[in-house]
């Protein structure tokens, strides 16, 4: 099995773990008094976009959306070939790395950069749209973002507590299957359904609300990233994908620490899926109810009339998690990414273990000296200080909507807890051993 996530230990830390949970815990909670007293009007909602009209003619162009389209089908193609195929032993077929590392951690910074750009490419989109029909089922408005909730689900199980989830036929298996449920889903309900209902596509158009590029009312603009993230809509089900990704994150580091190892390594296969699945399905509740507490108590009786409408709290409030969702999952991924990526690239110049060398790199090795100890750990807690940090301005600025002055500050530290309690903990989970 690929040995997921390469996270260095307590060692690595440039300072000692203690200091490094407090200056943090320490930064979110510095942030937000700061906010508290010079911020007391809604900025993002009112923020101004410059359309990118020139862009726009090359992005939405037909050539340059064709080409998407087929680099899309051509590489789910040879991940579905490799997978089924290829090697057995996936350390040497590419296709569970180009899964686990170059589609799911690559989503991260493909739409940071180029913001909501994974639908164009999307495969599955594209093979749905080959069906040509009239009309399409309605999707029901209470459904949401719960399918792709239940997708994103399955990927993690299969990721954090599946033994065998990197054997290439289990990848083929789950591509497979996964991508059948889609596109069917996008024969039946149109193109709309990938938008709520492919978790990939809901991931990637979810982190892109954090790019400096994004759609308004069709046209793409120039934008400030935070003004993006405020105008995410309140959709059911979008709390839960968001705890999903904070609680699974949570629960990689904890599985991975010697106390939980030294418990769990000598469980027979049933056993490990068994804890494991209730491990991670217990970080996941873990977080839910924290967020969720600490935003229904912020004080709902001093909310502005009419301000909240028929949205929960919860739910005005959970824009603010995705910049710590990206934290988080920069702190879990980085150093996994930077050395099971070049594998990756390695193993495609004999993707089906033919004994080819398509791209003149057989006997290269991959290259672990290129990042050192301290510098990951220096990157992983600065991506959770961040990501933290944003999510208390979001969550600041919808707060200046919601709330009276008088009673801002007051308002938000139920919250604030639990921000400090989100930053201490994901810096003990990705450092300690």
């Amino acid at each position: 099995m690929i040995a997921l996530h390469g996270i260095g230990g307590r060692g690595d830390l440039p300072v000692p773990l203690w200091l490094a949970i407090y200056s943090a815990a320490a930064a979110v909670a510095v942030s937000f008094f700061a906010l508290a007293a010079f911020w007391a009007r809604p900025k993002f909602s009112r923020a101004s976009c410059a359309p990118l009209r020139g862009l726009r003619r090359v992005v939405d162009g037909a050539a340059t959306r064709w080409l998407l389209k087929a680099v899309g089908l051509v590489c789910w193609a040879l991940l579905l070939g490799a997978a089924w195929f290829g090697s057995s032993s996936p350390a040497v077929n590419p296709a569970p790395t180009w899964l686990y590392v170059w589609i799911w951690v690559g989503i991260i910074p493909l739409s940071l950069l180029l913001g909501p750009v994974w639908r164009l490419a999307n495969p599955l989109r594209t093979l749905a749209g080959l069906i040509p029909r009239k009309s399409y089922r309605p999707l029901p408005s209470n459904l949401a973002y719960w399918p792709a909730v239940a997708g994103l689900l399955g990927f993690l199980w299969l990721e954090l507590t599946y033994p065998d989830g990197s054997d290439p036929l289990v990848v083929a298996a789950f591509v497979t299957v996964y991508s059948v449920v889609n596109v069917a889903a996008g024969i039946v309900f149109g193109p709309r359904w990938f938008g709520t209902g492919d978790s990939f596509e809901v991931y990637a158009e979810t982190l892109a609300r954090l790019s400096i590029f994004g759609r308004v009312d069709g046209q793409l603009v120039l934008r400030n990233p935070l003004a993006g993230l405020a105008s995410m809509p309140q959709e059911p089900g979008l709390v839960g994908l968001l705890c999903l990704l904070l609680g699974s994150t949570a629960f990689d580091g904890l599985s991975r620490w010697s106390v939980w190892t030294s418990r769990t390594g000598q469980l027979d296969e049933g056993a490990h899926i068994v804890v494991y699945t209730v491990g991670l399905l217990v970080a996941v509740a873990v977080v839910s109810v924290l967020f969720v507490v600490a935003a229904g108590a912020t004080g709902s009786a001093r909310v502005r009339p009419g301000a909240v409408g028929r949205a929960e709290l919860s739910g005005l409030f959970a824009h603010s998690l995705v910049p710590i969702a990206i934290g988080y999952a920069v702190a879990h991924y980085f150093s996994f990414a930077m050395f099971q990526g070049q594998e990756g690239l390695l193993l495609a110049t004999d993707p089906f273990g033919r004994g080819w060398d398509l791209l003149g790199t057989g006997g290269t090795r991959v290259d672990y000296a290129f990042l050192g100890t301290g510098l990951i750990a220096t990157v992983q807690i600065g991506a959770i200080v961040l990501g933290h940090v944003l999510g208390v301005v979001s969550a600041h600025d919808r707060a200046t909507e919601l709330f009276r002055r008088r009673h801002l500050r007051q308002a938000q530290y139920p919250m604030l807890a639990a921000m400090v309690a989100f930053t201490a903990g994901g810096i003990a989970l990705v450092t300690a051993s």
